[in-house]
């Protein structure tokens, strides 16, 4: 099984330690971070989806034009756009890209923010409808004929799409959620299942319950997971980097008048938070205090140490199952060099020589 990395590129330069400045669709930026994680070896780049960001599906294509060999990760939220709309404009850009295109669906888990775009749907309502969405996406996609479709939330009469994507049977379908409706969904429609970087345990457990609901169709799903790493020439210098970033983290927050964060209505950050609350520093090296200080807003849980003991780590997740890593750091164009330059590289020829000696014992 080889393994995958994912990077990330926001429309402009901001973390938890950097406030966004500037234009909000900054094109050199943009075109600046796909070519970092292009030079560093990423597969792909995830761009992200919220309420009020600027549109992932515009972002990725200007991002995949920048960056020639990089592919993209393209954040979707399902309801916002017919399934048959969707269905062709990312076999389009597909055909754009020559088959650099992914999809991560994300069905939403904040009442709040769903209403800014008009969602009124309870949680569970939600991943039905994107249950229900994801079936027609998939027969567009497939379909070489005209269908019908009267469903709970859709109905077309005769739909079809011209532009068929280069990759087949179809795109890639990353789906993430932790809730027990995201779960049922996730074993019927993810060819890859994405959660955030928890505890060995919990992400063992969670993998056996993707598998055991993807069963039931005869499906084989990936598993990704996402992290933070923080690297250092040794690991006393990795801790004491890790503690200068939660020291600029409360200090942006109390620049900005944020004060204790609200409890997150979302199952992968409460369990983020959870984790948390077994400590700050978990397994090997799992680094929990921003997910803490922060309200597990996202993908903030972090590995720490050397890049040999970081790579140790990612191996530690490998033989789980895990074989796509999705790694962003907090200073963003910075750290994407430093993972391309000590940290993929490694991790990729651990899992080469992890998978030289499965074969020899197969023998």
């Amino acid at each position: 099984m080889s393994v995958e990395f994912i990077g990330y590129v926001p429309s402009r330069h901001s973390s938890e330690i950097f406030p966004p400045a500037g234009a909000v669709v900054d094109r050199a930026y943009i075109e600046a971070s796909a070519r970092a994680h292009e030079a560093a070896g990423f597969d792909r780049a995830l761009v992200a989806f919220h309420s009020t960001s600027p549109e992932s599906l515009l972002i990725a294509a200007y991002a995949a034009w920048a960056a020639p060999a990089l592919g993209v990760m393209i954040a979707h939220r399902p309801g916002f756009t017919t399934p048959t709309l969707a269905a062709r404009q990312f076999a389009t850009l597909d055909q754009l890209t020559g088959g650099r295109t992914a999809i991560h669906i994300i069905s939403g888990g904040n009442d709040a923010e769903q209403r800014q775009d008009g969602d009124y749907l309870s949680h569970d309502e939600r991943y039905a409808r994107t249950d229900e969405y994801l079936d027609v996406l998939r027969a567009i996609w497939t379909s070489r004929e005209p269908i019908d479709h009267v469903g709970h939330y859709y109905r077309f009469d005769r739909a079809f799409a011209e532009v068929k994507s280069v990759q087949q049977p179809h795109i890639p379908v990353f789906f993430g959620g932790s809730s027990d409706a995201a779960i049922a969904v996730a074993g019927k429609h993810a060819d890859v299942y994405a959660l955030w970087g928890e505890p060995l345990a919990e992400v063992r457990d969670t993998i056996a319950r993707v598998r055991a609901a993807a069963a039931a169709y005869g499906r084989y799903p990936r598993f990704s997971v996402s992290f933070r790493p923080i690297l250092g020439e040794t690991e006393a210098k990795a801790w004491v980097r890790a503690e200068a970033i939660l020291a600029r983290v409360r200090e942006v927050r109390a620049s900005a008048g944020l004060g204790a964060p609200a409890k997150p209505a979302n199952i992968g950050s409460q369990r983020l938070l959870a984790a948390a609350a077994q400590g700050r520093r978990l397994d090997k090296r799992l680094w929990t205090a921003v997910a803490a200080e922060t309200g597990a807003r996202g993908n903030t849980t972090a590995l720490v140490g050397t890049p040999d003991q970081v790579a140790d780590a990612l191996l530690d997740y490998y033989e789980l199952g895990v074989s796509t890593f999705l790694i962003r750091g907090f200073d963003p164009l910075a750290d994407a060099a430093e993972y391309g330059r000590d940290l993929i590289p490694l991790t990729r020829k651990r899992v080469a020589e992890r998978i030289r000696r499965s074969a020899h014992a197969a023998e």
